[in-house]
């Protein structure tokens, strides 16, 4: 197994054999801004300090033969052949680059589940090409005869080989959207997502412990990024903290009782505002000084209701947590798409 070195940071990433940089790099959850992923375009081009790698057939427009001398490489065609292939690629630059929102993308749905007496899960493939998003991100989901009004909902896994997405939609009272996906859609009818879009997603270089906080359906894009993280060899401590009414109201309890078994490093609490006798009985912000009195080390994401959003950023930020540590998700009734800044973007 190869080994990319990423400097000056000095992370490295497992490279398996035959595998791009580029693709290595991605599944690491580290970004690096491509276009064409077929040597053509140059976007991919980074110094080599050290290491050997086939660089495979890539055009001079793309590498000049004078780049070539000095080092360069494109690394959507570059296969590292030493043990270990050192790259300059520093921590701000690995910052994720958003890709570009499709707009309706037809998707099928696979499998529905009711997770709690309010919430369901959709598992939707699409028809064609998967949609490339982060974890954290969303999409919005509508009708094939644009009769029912589109709706947001933040995607629930990470990504997967077979482009499956999962969503999980609150019922909202008075809500015609999350009625049409609760009482309507069955396996086999057909949908359109729109996106991805949010920026709910943090510096995938970063080396810090982790708190997730949610609430409701705030679990689903905390699941993505905790799903990623993990699977990618995170090696901090990542604790994640469900607040629910009732123990009726907790779900994912299967996934999540996965990953405490497989990842040492992962801790879930649940925390139960209405029900008697709960080991953790309360809202998340009155434990939270008990539980982490110094968060000025810690990625902190939160994700819920604008309510529960700015309570517990009040609170963390008196626990020392740092605003460039700090993602929120704060889920409103309607929610205009959250388009990427253009130096933010990648194809």
């Amino acid at each position: 197994m190869n080994r990319i070195r990423l400097y000056p940071s000095g992370h490295e990433v497992e490279c398996k054999p035959g595998e791009t940089v580029l693709s290595a790099l991605e599944q690491a959850g580290y970004a690096l801004p491509n276009n064409c992923r077929a040597g053509a375009c140059g976007e991919c081009k980074v110094k080599v300090r050290s290491g050997e790698f086939d660089q495979g057939m890539v055009l001079d427009m793309a590498l000049a033969p004078e780049e070539r001398e000095q080092g360069y490489g494109l690394m959507c065609m570059a296969k590292p052949t030493a043990e270990i292939l050192e790259i300059e690629w520093g921590t701000d630059d690995a910052q994720p680059k958003l890709f570009p929102p499709k707009e309706d993308v037809s998707f099928i749905v696979v499998e529905r589940f009711v997770r709690t007496p309010r919430i369901l899960e959709l598992r939707l493939r699409p028809l064609r090409k998967p949609v490339r998003y982060w974890p954290g991100q969303y999409m919005i989901i509508s009708d094939i005869d644009n009769e029912i009004s589109p709706r947001a909902y933040s995607i629930a896994n990470a990504p997967r080989i077979d482009g499956e997405i999962i969503l999980q939609v609150t019922r909202v009272e008075q809500g015609t959207t999350s009625h049409w996906i609760h009482d309507q859609l069955q396996p086999g009818d057909r949908v359109k997502l729109s996106g991805p879009y949010g920026t709910f997603i943090g510096d995938p270089s970063a080396e810090t412990p982790v708190l997730c906080l949610a609430a409701g359906s705030g679990l689903a894009p905390i699941m993505a990024l905790a799903e990623a993280a993990l699977g990618r060899g995170y090696r901090q401590r990542v604790t994640l903290l469900f607040s629910a009414p009732h123990a009726t109201d907790l779900y994912e309890q299967g996934r999540l009782a996965l990953w405490k078994v497989r990842h040492r490093n992962f801790k879930f609490i649940p925390t139960l505002t209405r029900e008697e006798g709960a080991d953790n009985k309360g809202r998340i912000t009155s434990l939270l000084p008990e539980m982490f009195p110094d968060l000025s080390d810690y990625s902190v994401f939160v994700a819920g209701s604008p309510e529960f959003v700015d309570d517990c950023v009040s609170v963390v930020r008196k626990l020392g947590a740092k605003e460039k540590l700090l993602h929120t998700e704060g889920f409103h009734r309607q929610r205009s798409p959250e388009l990427p800044s253009p130096d933010r973007m990648v194809d």
